[in-house]
Parts: C-alpha cells; sequence; structure tokens
C-alpha cells in the first residue's frame, strides 16, 4: 500500500469541453479533488455541431485559465506524481492542444507525462465518487483498514463487458482486466449519440441535440402513447435481429426524415409530433443497445456491464438496461457513472494512470513516461 498521498492531474481536450482534473491518492482511498469543465456549447450553437477550430481556439484560451483555478503551489507540486493526457481517440486540432499543454507542463514541473485512451478512460469512469468523496478499491491483498462510501472490488467484476456509447462511438468492449480488452461489436455507421444529435436537428431542436431530444422525450403518458398511434409512427430497430453484436443507425436517421418529411407543415411544427417522434427515436435506439448487450453479456458469460459515455447519461436509457438486464440476466451487475461522469471529464483521465499502474504510479510512472514518449501524438482514430 501507499502510504503517502500523492495527486495526479488530468488533462482532456478530445472534443468541445476543456477539461482539467486533480485526483489524490492515499494509502487505502481516492478522491476526486478537483474537476474542472469549460464547456463551448454556446459557441458552437451556431454551427449546430463542432467546429473544429474555433474548438482549438477555446482550449487554448481555456487551459491556462482552468490551470490557474487549481492552485498549484509548490506544495503540491512535490505531491504530483504524473500528468495524465488524452491522446485520442477525438477531433485533431483539439487533442493537440491538450498534449502540447502537458508537455509544456511535465517539461516546466519536471513531472512524468502519461497517454491515455479516452474510451478506455470512459470505462473506467463508473468508479469516479462524487466530487470529495473518498472511495475505494482493492483486490485480493485484501480491504482497506477504513470503510468508505464508494467501493469496488475490481476482482470480482471480471470479466465485463463494456458499453461505450457517445457522439463519436458506441462499441461494445470485452474486459478481461485492466488492460486487456478486446472488441466484440461496433457500429458500422452512425454512432448513437450520432443518431440522437441529427435527428433532434431535424425536428428542429436545439444543440446538443441529444439531451434536449431526451428532455423532450421524457415524460411518456398515456396521451402520447395515443397520438403515437393516431400518427401510425413506428421507427425501424435497425440490426436489431442479427446475429452479431454490431449496430447501424444511420438507417433509423433516415427513417426519421422520411417521416418527417411527409407529414404535413403544421404536423411537423406541432408539439405532439416533435414530442412522440423524439420518444420513438429515444426507445429504438435503447432498444437496439439493450438487445445487442445483453446478447453479447451472455455470448461472454461476463459478471458485469459498464456503461459509459454522454448517452449513458440518458434517464430513459438506465433504468431499462436496469430493469431488463434484471429478468434477463442473472447475477449480472449493471455500473453507470455519475451523471456529470457520462459527458468529458479530466478525472476519468486521471484515474485510468492510476488504476493503470495502481499503487506504485509514483515508482514506476518515469519509466512509463519514458517507454512511451512515442505515442505522445494526437490519434484521432485511436482504438482501444
Amino acid at each position: 500500500m501507499v502510504k503517502k498521498t500523492f495527486t495526479v492531474l488530468g488533462i482532456d481536450t478530445s472534443c468541445d469541453d476543456t477539461c482539467l482534473a486533480l485526483l489524490e491518492v492515499g494509502g487505502d482511498y481516492f478522491q476526486i479533488k478537483k474537476n474542472l469543465v469549460s464547456s463551448q456549447i454556446k459557441i458552437h450553437q451556431k454551427y449546430g455541431g463542432v467546429y473544429p477550430t474555433a474548438a482549438k481556439r477555446e482550449h487554448l484560451k481555456n487551459l491556462p485559465l482552468l490551470l490557474k483555478k487549481l492552485s498549484f503551489k509548490p506544495a503540491s507540486l512535490k505531491k504530483l506524481a504524473a500528468i495524465a493526457v488524452t491522446v485520442g481517440p477525438g477531433l485533431e486540432p483539439c487533442l493537440w492542444t491538450g498534449i502540447n499543454f502537458a508537455k509544456e507542463l511535465a517539461k516546466k514541473w519536471g513531472k512524468p507525462l502519461l497517454p491515455v485512451n479516452h474510451l478506455e478512460a470512459h470505462l473506467w469512469s463508473f468508479l469516479l465518487p462524487p466530487l470529495g468523496q473518498r472511495a475505494s478499491l482493492f483486490s485480493k491483498a485484501g480491504a482497506p483498514k477504513k470503510h468508505y462510501g464508494w467501493f469496488f472490488d475490481l476482482s470480482k467484476l471480471m470479466p465485463a463487458l463494456g458499453l461505450v456509447v457517445s457522439g463519436g462511438h458506441t462499441q461494445l468492449i470485452l474486459i478481461k482486466k485492466m488492460g486487456d480488452y478486446k472488441i466484440v461489436g461496433g457500429t458500422r455507421d452512425d454512432a448513437a449519440g450520432e443518431c440522437f444529435d441529427k435527428t433532434a436537428r431535424i425536428l428542429g431542436l436545439p444543440y446538443p441535440g441529444g439531451p434536449a431530444l431526451a428532455k423532450i422525450a421524457d415524460r411518456r403518458t398515456e396521451a402520447a402513447r395515443k397520438i403515437k398511434a393516431a400518427f401510425h409512427l413506428v421507427l425501424p430497430r435497425p440490426m436489431i435481429h442479427t446475429p452479431e453484436s454490431d449496430f447501424s443507425f444511420s438507417g433509423l436517421k433516415t427513417a426519421v426524415l422520411y417521416d418527417f418529411m411527409k407529414r404535413p407543415e403544421k404536423v411537423r411544427k406541432s408539439k405532439e409530433y416533435v414530442k412522440i417522434m423524439a420518444q420513438e427515436i429515444e426507445q429504438a435506439v435503447i432498444d437496439v443497445l439493450l438487445k445487442k448487450t445483453i446478447k453479447a453479456a451472455k455470448d461472454f458469460q461476463v459478471k458485469t456491464i459498464i456503461l459509459g459515455g454522454g448517452v449513458a447519461a440518458n434517464r430513459a436509457l438506465r433504468q431499462q438496461f436496469l430493469q431488463k438486464t434484471k429478468k434477463e440476466l442473472s447475477g449480472v451487475k449493471v455500473f453507470f457513472p455519475l451523471p456529470q461522469f457520462c459527458t468529458d471529464n479530466a478525472a476519468m483521465i486521471a484515474l485510468t494512470v492510476w488504476l493503470r499502474e495502481m499503487v506504485s504510479v509514483k515508482k514506476r510512472a518515469k519509466k512509463e513516461a519514458k517507454k512511451r514518449k512515442v505515442s505522445l501524438i494526437a490519434q484521432a482514430n485511436l482504438e482501444i
């Protein structure tokens, strides 16, 4: 066990959120000391999506401001064991801003710099406790000396099936242990989050489309069901019955567009139509994600299902995953990150570096940094 506390600085600029976080690790605990996110939603609203050049500019402006908020002092720097930075996947111009900023800090402070795969970090974000709350992990070495409310025994969760579902990715990943991953399913075209965003735009909903669509779809009443029946609105569930674990959401997006275009303008602009269409889009995506995930969980006989990514914050998805898996997967546990850690954040980046090295971060970080120097480049299409 590590006797003294140390910290890991996490940096993420993979898309349009500028993220910095400080993770503290003690002898039998870890906690998020600070988790800072600077959102760019208002800047990208006029484009209807993320504009990479504008995102890069904002990252360059925001990174020094967020670092200042972390209030690093000489005593704080002594405790800093490593700097963790996202190298991919993501938007390449955005990734480079975080990498170059991290390189400057590592050189200035004389600290090791370690690369992190953004998708891998999403897989482990369910472990993150609320800000300031101490959490514990243990394996065969035994339980922690103190009891903390946020507690996981990783040795009992494996093998696990991870579902990373976001605006850029929809992947099923078999996890045998930390660092041992196998992609067993993925989207053949659009990601689930991208489908939400693009269909929301068809309906005239504001950016970001996914949360806007979910908000409208949230209340499922009997009246809404009757209106849906009156409109004869049923969307396809692409690939839901195919034997493989892959996804496809482009056909769903096209079906929404065709239905929207065939309706009279008065219907298209009605609140009732937009609401039931939002509900049907959301349910179609959830149905496919659930069916494929449960099938893969049975095929690989996993003990745990772990969800991560922005779409994992969707309330209907979370509720239905818990209900359906309880019925169909006896003994299999399902874990979600806290909603604030489903979207991009740097706490999961710092956590991933610590999990990778566990209690020996301080001893091995410099060695690992040297070994991985060649990987400190932006990799927009990096796979897990």
